[in-house]
C-alpha cells in the first residue's frame, strides 16, 4: 500500500527494522500537540512520536499548568526517526506545512504561548538546517508577515499525560487546528 501526504510516498509495505539504525531526535512545536502528532505518524521513518511540553521554566509539567501560560513551555512534539529513511528536511517541510508560522503564540482559535511556533535542534546540523529552511520559507513569498518561528537548542522535554498520548487514535479525531498541506 502506499500513501502520498505532503509530497511524501510512504509505503506501509516497507519493513525497516530501526534498532539497526541511528535513529535521532526531532522536537517541534505548531500548535496543539494532538495534531501535530498525527501530521507526523504516517511519515515512514518515524519510529515513535511523543506529546509534551518543551521550552518552559518549571519542572514537571502538567497540562493544566502549561494551559495557565505561566509556565513558558510549550505544546510540542518528540519524533524519533531514522535518518536513513526520512531527512530532517522532510520533517521540517511536513512542521512548516501544517500550521501558520507567522502567528506569535497562537495557531487558529488557539491563543498562548504554549501555542507557539518552535523548532528545538538537537544537533548543530539541526540548527543549521532549520534555520536556512526558515529563511529558504521567509525568501518564498508564501506568507506576506514575517515567519516567527523560534529556533533554540532543545531543552529538557517532559512527557504530557498519558491521555493525550496517541490522542486522536484513541478518540477519533478532535478540534486541533492544522492547516492543510502547503504543496
Amino acid at each position: 500500500m502506499e500513501l502520498i501526504w505532503n509530497n511524501l510516498v510512504i509505503q506501509r509495505t516497507t519493513i525497516i527494522d530501526m534498532n539497526k539504525s541511528n535513529a535521532q531526535l526531532a522536537t517541534f512545536a505548531a500548535g496543539c500537540f494532538w495534531g501535530v502528532e498525527e501530521a507526523f505518524r504516517p511519515i515512514m521513518g518515524v519510529k515513535s512520536i511523543m506529546v509534551g511540553y518543551t521550552g518552559g521554566k518549571s519542572k514537571n509539567p502538567t497540562y493544566r499548568d502549561v494551559c495557565t501560560n505561566k509556565t513558558g513551555h510549550a505544546e510540542a512534539v518528540q519524533i524519533e526517526f531514522d535518518p536513513a529513511v526520512v531527512s530532517y528536511e522532510k520533517l521540517l517541510d511536513v512542521f512548516w506545512s501544517i500550521h501558520n508560522p507567522t502567528t506569535k503564540n497562537r495557531q487558529g482559535p488557539d491563543v498562548g504561548s504554549q501555542y507557539r511556533s518552535l523548532i528545538a535542534f538537537h544537533t548543530p546540523e539541526q540548527e543549521a538546517i532549520a534555520t536556512k529552511s526558515k529563511e529558504s520559507l521567509e525568501r518564498s513569498g508564501k506568507f506576506t508577515n514575517e515567519v516567527v518561528t523560534e529556533i533554540v537548542p532543545a531543552s529538557t522535554f517532559y512527557k504530557a499525560e498519558e491521555y493525550h498520548q496517541k490522542y486522536y487514535m484513541k478518540r477519533g479525531g478532535g478540534s486541533c487546528y492544522i492547516l492543510p498541506t502547503m504543496e
